[in-house]
């Protein structure tokens, strides 16, 4: 199966349906879902004469915002959706003398 990599011309659109004055994050890590601070955007040679563009966090150590929203997780399907549990109704406490 070949893996198809997003193009920048698809970035391009996808973000055109964007508010443009909206902060930009990197969702990192489906298992530890975490938000990164995007700030610098770099072409490169990726070694076969290709171009590549690499979208990264700065080195400043808050660009590491913390856990992504639970909604934005299941929109990228790292994880499901949760349900409270079921109520349960509640037990009451008997007093000292049985009654």
């Amino acid at each position: 199966m070949e893996h198809t990599e997003m193009t920048v011309g698809d970035l391009i659109d996808l973000l055109s349906a964007c508010d443009r004055g909206a902060p930009v994050r990197l969702a990192m890590n489906p298992f530890f879902p975490m938000a990164h601070r995007l700030t610098q955007v770099v072409q490169a040679d990726d070694g076969r004469g290709q171009p590549v563009v690499y979208l990264a966090e700065g080195q400043d150590p808050d660009s590491q915002l913390g856990p992504v929203p639970p909604e934005v997780a299941v929109a990228l399907t790292w994880q499901g959706p949760v349900q409270a549990p079921p109520r349960r109704a509640r037990r009451t406490a008997r007093r000292a003398d049985g009654q």
